[in-house]
């Protein structure tokens, strides 16, 4: 039996768009292991997946070098055929370099890629989507069609939410994000949601750090049929519900990547950064909005900043909401 490990420890999002290699895998290796190596928080993605055997956990609050070398002891004596590093920076790096795996593939901008079998550029900015980006690194094992990214719920996680699927057709939003210039501004969204018609709930979704900010929006729409669910659900309870709106709207985060995993339909914004980095939805119902216009300052970076580097932030201000909104959520 084959032994293949992949290693995403970033972000959610980041995570999401690693699921196209488990798909591949276990398309063209039916009886391997697959085994997933991510940060602790993210786990839930993965509660209850098919195709994988196990799931390792980085938890990053730990002593990082002694925890580190823990999880390499882990993995070396796993003794895996091949190792698959997404990540590009050194702890996984460092990982793979000690697996003792037969095949270690990655990006050559880990500092440990020196130590790979096979690796590739990651270039941004070039329009390529960063699933297939993701694909090229085991394409030399499978082949180079793109897969969308996919999650699985459980039979759980549909229980828990078909109180909320029960009332009608409905609305996701999930207005937040990590990072503040790649998040549409509150008063936008109040704005968006003040344009839907009556007779469809909408839902707020996001983490349970999100509550506050998505009460605010609640309290300012000054409707009763927006309600904030923030916290209240998983990673995979929130695709589930996504899966059945008839409309999810997203920021360029996280959601966006779990809509595209569901094949949900979704709008998509994009502020400071822009489609041509390759993170955006891949539904096939699908809607990308930015701002109409050039702007030089944009994009001024790949994740975003806390705050307008030019202060303006036309770049997120300057997005009507009447354009936001999608023909299934007007009159």
């Amino acid at each position: 039996m084959q032994k293949f490990l992949i290693i995403q420890t970033a972000f959610t999002g980041d995570v999401i768009l690693a699921t196209p290699l488990i798909e591949k895998l276990r398309k063209f290796y039916p009886d391997a292991a697959i085994d997933f190596l991510l940060r602790k928080g993210n786990e839930g993605l993965l509660k209850g997946h098919p195709h994988i055997r196990r799931t390792i956990i980085f938890d990053k609050n730990e002593n990082k070098v002694q925890h580190v070398l823990g999880l390499a002891r882990q993995v070396r004596k796993e003794r895996y055929d091949v190792v698959v590093n997404l990540h590009r920076f050194g702890s996984s790096g460092f990982i793979t370099w000690l697996s003792r795996a037969k095949e270690k593939i990655g990006f050559d901008k880990n500092p440990f890629s020196f130590c790979y079998t096979r690796k590739l550029k990651h270039e941004i900015g070039t329009g390529k989507h960063e699933t297939r980006r993701n694909i090229e690194l085991i394409e030399h094992l499978t082949d180079h069609y793109i897969e969308r990214p996919k999650l699985y719920p459980t039979a759980d996680d549909e229980k828990i939410i078909s109180y909320h699927k029960g009332h009608g057709e409905y609305i996701c939003i999930a207005p937040t994000s990590v990072w503040f210039t790649k998040q549409w501004p509150a008063e936008k969204w109040v704005e968006l949601i003040r344009l839907m018609p009556t007779g469809r709930r909408i839902y707020l979704i996001g983490a349970p750090s999100d509550s506050e900010a998505c009460d605010r929006i609640v309290r300012a729409t000054h409707r009763g049929d927006v309600y904030n669910l923030c916290g209240q659900l998983n990673l995979l309870q929130s695709a589930a519900l996504m899966a059945g709106a008839t409309m999810n709207y997203v920021n360029d985060s996280a959601p966006a990547h779990m809509a595209s995993a569901v094949n949900a339909p979704v709008t998509q914004i994009f502020c400071s950064t822009t489609p041509a980095f390759g993170f955006g939805v891949l539904s096939d119902v699908s809607r990308i909005i930015e701002l109409k216009g050039k702007l030089d300052c944009r994009p001024c970076g790949l994740h975003g900043y806390q705050s307008c580097p030019e202060t303006h932030f036309m770049c997120a201000l300057g997005i009507e909401a009447k354009d936001v909104l999608a023909p299934e959520s007007g009159t």
